[in-house]
């Protein structure tokens, strides 16, 4: 019983697409930039061969001592030897890595996951630096019988602290965007209940068609009072359907399983899963995951673990990435003792969101794929180079699972 086991970390990319400056992110490196930081320790995804995918510095910079007793892997191997990898019952794991391009056009959330499912966008999702039409903020005002405020890009953090107290004595709702291909509604949870709140984003959702066919419309739920607004777990998005099969569609269709954890339920609007849990955190993410692990079933598991660009990159906070990235690196060995002899593990971003830059938004940067299984068929430590596309992702677990693809991309094995 084949079961492949996904993990997005959410905005980890690993250096500047030969495009980037197109988008305004020449020189972003997210995982550069978290190298800098002390707080970074991560022996386990180097020994799955991140710091040997092309482009990457080799490792040594941002690895220390190992302090918890559960890795697999001694920091800073320095004198190149392969670590041996190993299952709780002594099975020797294989393993091998990557370097993907994007191939879409775009950067954000919704792109970076169609791609990685075999669906390549050719043209970007819509974006409003100057906000959204007055046409379509009067009807959806009308639409939803409140009135509504700032209309902008915004930090996701600022707007509330500069709009909030106006929200509480309105009711007005906060509607602002970003760089990225998104529709924003902000509000306090004593104000607008969170059932009231989405119910209004799914009438901004089946609004925002054609020329405003934002890739998502997202529900931000906050709480407290002035100078001390925090928004809340209750976060909620809504994405356009895949206009096209994906391989979640092909998996679904096949009669297996496809489990969703953390957002990919909302990011693939439901189209191609057959179960789904939504998550707090990342630490919440990873439990939903490892429970997963040891269920039965035949398929993907497909996990998103968004803090990384939520609370970090997109807030500019390089030491509080780096430090996630050393929790998801110590919770690691849980995860690779679980994985069964016809099992394949495959982590990888979506996007890059380096916290080191000026900009708070997304950046095109490449993204990292490390594997691992008993039974991969190419030779332990295969480097595949610099792939041209995501989807690469999606056929390798439909060759994985033994499914004819009808995706964009080309299998690894």
């Amino acid at each position: 019983m084949k079961r492949v086991f996904l993990i997005v970390l959410d905005s980890f990319g690993i250096g500047e697409m030969p495009d980037a400056d197109r988008f305004g992110d020449a020189g972003s490196n997210t995982l550069g930039t978290c190298r800098k930081s002390e707080k970074l320790h991560v022996p386990n995804m180097a020994s799955l061969g991140l710091f040997k995918i092309d482009g990457v510095e080799p490792e040594g910079s941002g690895l220390k001592e190992p302090d918890d007793g559960r890795n697999i892997a001694q920091a800073a191997m320095s004198d190149g030897r392969d670590v041996v990898l190993t299952t709780s019952d002594g099975t020797a794991l294989k393993h091998a890595f990557a370097r993907l391009a994007e191939r879409s056009d775009g950067k954000d959330t919704t792109t970076g996951h169609w791609e990685i499912a075999g669906l390549v966008s050719e043209k970007p999702m819509p974006t409003f630096p100057d906000g959204f039409p007055e046409d379509f903020m009067e009807r959806y005002s009308a639409a939803v019988g409140r009135n509504l405020l700032c209309n902008k890009p915004y930090s996701g953090t600022q707007v509330i602290e500069d709009y909030g107290k106006e929200h509480l004595e309105t009711g007005a709702l906060i509607v602002y965007t970003s760089a990225d291909s998104v529709f924003q509604i902000a509000a306090h949870e004593e104000i607008v209940p969170v059932p009231e709140l989405y119910r209004y984003c799914e009438i901004a959702r089946e609004m925002l068609q054609g020329e405003l066919g934002v890739g998502r419309v997202i529900a931000r739920p906050f709480i407290g009072t002035p100078g001390n607004f925090t928004r809340t777990s209750n976060r909620h998005d809504y994405s356009l359907q895949p206009p096209a099969v994906t391989m979640l569609d092909q998996i679904k269709d096949a009669g297996k399983d496809v489990l969703a954890v953390g957002k990919i339920n909302d990011i693939f609007a439901g189209k191609g899963i057959t179960e789904f849990v939504r998550t707090k955190d990342n630490a919440d993410g990873i439990e939903r995951t490892i429970e997963w692990m040891d269920r039965d079933f035949e398929g993907i598991c497909f996990v998103n673990l968004v803090d990384f660009d939520m609370l970090y990159g997109h807030r500019n906070d390089v030491d509080g990435y780096a430090a996630a990235l050393t929790y998801f690196d110590a919770q690691l060995p849980r995860i690779l003792e679980k994985l069964g002899q016809e099992d394949l593990l495959l982590i990888t971003a979506d996007h890059g969101c380096d916290p080191g830059t000026p900009s708070t938004d997304h950046s095109r940067e490449y993204i990292p794929l490390l594997i691992a299984g008993a039974n991969l068929p190419v030779e332990n430590g295969t480097n595949f180079g610099t792939r041209e596309t995501f989807a690469d992702i999606g056929q390798t677990v439909l060759s994985w699972l033994a499914i004819e693809p009808e995706i964009s991309g080309e299998p690894l094995f």
